[in-house]
């Protein structure tokens, strides 16, 4: 039985090439319209639009932020804070394109744990984020965890 079910949409105009939409987060309503359009996908130099590949950046960042926290807290070492980036890569794939790789980094103030111990549980936070599951096996996902 579904737990949860979220809803984002998005809004279209034009072909791929020429056109532009907006992405709305619609079930929390905090934020958009975003402007999407696949011609800005790849522009590194711009950021006005967002896209699908920093969504799911999002996605995982916060996910596996939630996740982390929850195993540190089961393991009786709250975190006093964690900083979660995820970096997620858009790559050439024959003649499309593909998501092949989302890298977490996290450090973490956690008091009473060694750097061995955080980046055990790090792991085993990964291993249990939905969103890692999500991506996994179709997605290559790579881990760093630093003890502040």
């Amino acid at each position: 039985m579904p737990v949860a079910f979220r809803k984002a949409s998005t809004e279209w105009q034009g072909t791929a090439a020429e056109g532009g939409g907006t992405l709305t987060l619609v079930s929390s309503g905090a934020g958009g319209p975003f402007p999407v359009s696949l011609t800005k996908r790849t522009d590194e130099a711009d950021r006005t639009q967002t896209n699908p590949e920093e969504l799911i950046a999002a996605a995982h960042s916060s996910c596996y932020a939630m996740a982390f926290s929850n195993v540190l807290t089961q393991h009786d070492t709250p975190p006093s804070q964690l900083d979660v980036d995820v970096r997620v890569t858009l790559d050439k794939a024959g003649e499309g394109f593909a998501i092949t790789r989302s890298e977490i980094t996290v450090t973490g103030d956690v008091p009473g744990l060694d750097q061995a111990t955080f980046e055990r549980l790090a792991g085993e936070a990964e291993k249990g984020c939905p969103v890692s599951n999500a991506l996994r096996g179709s997605v290559e996902i790579a881990l760093k965890a630093t003890l502040a």
